[in-house]
């Protein structure tokens, strides 16, 4: 995974845990990185786990709860930093169904070893979409978070039914959106 996922993480821990919690959880996890992380490095996904394993103890947040909070947090994170991404969108159905064949395809222009999960999309009329999310990093939940996030910042509502498809090797997580439902 790219660093920047990493650097992402600790600004959140630390912002909401404190720069405490953060070092304890960095020195008890013994990670071959070390917990120094740059932006355009590559890491195991089973650091990024590890460390939120770490702050859900330290927290008594369950660990989907936190990679949930994640989403949220890389989303503002997205926005402030590629405006022009979002910038022309109807809104977050229009969003959610470029990521695949658009900014997918910018992300791998700027860092061609991106290892990028995939996503399926189908349009179920104008109000409402599928978007089927397949990765070998159980990071569904993060996943759910981003959509939650994005359906926020166009200033919708939506109601979201979520069903995983798990096994040894993928994720794959099924998100069904519906706008104007509520979350």
């Amino acid at each position: 995974m790219k660093g920047i996922v990493f650097i992402e993480l600790l600004a959140m821990a630390e912002d909401t845990l404190g720069e405490g919690v953060v070092d304890d959880v960095i020195d008890r996890a013994a990670l071959p990185s070390g917990g120094a992380y740059t932006s355009v490095g590559r890491y195991p996904c089973e650091e990024l786990m590890t460390l939120i394993k770490g702050f859900s103890q330290q927290s008594g947040i369950a660990e989907a709860e936190l990679q949930r909070l994640f989403g949220h947090w890389m989303m503002k994170s997205f926005s402030r930093s590629y405006p022009h991404i979002f910038a022309g969108r109807k809104g977050s159905l229009d969003m959610l169904a470029a990521v695949e064949q658009e900014i997918h395809v910018e992300v791998l222009k700027l860092h061609p070893d991106a290892d990028l999960p995939t996503f399926d999309v189908r349009r179920r009329g104008p109000d409402a979409l599928d978007l089927t999310y397949r990765s070998p990093r159980p990071l569904a939940d993060f996943c759910q978070g981003l959509i939650e996030a994005c359906i926020s910042h166009f200033g919708e509502t939506a109601s979201i039914t979520r069903t995983d498809r798990l096994d040894a090797r993928m994720t794959e997580a099924e998100f069904r959106i519906r706008l104007g439902s509520g979350t």
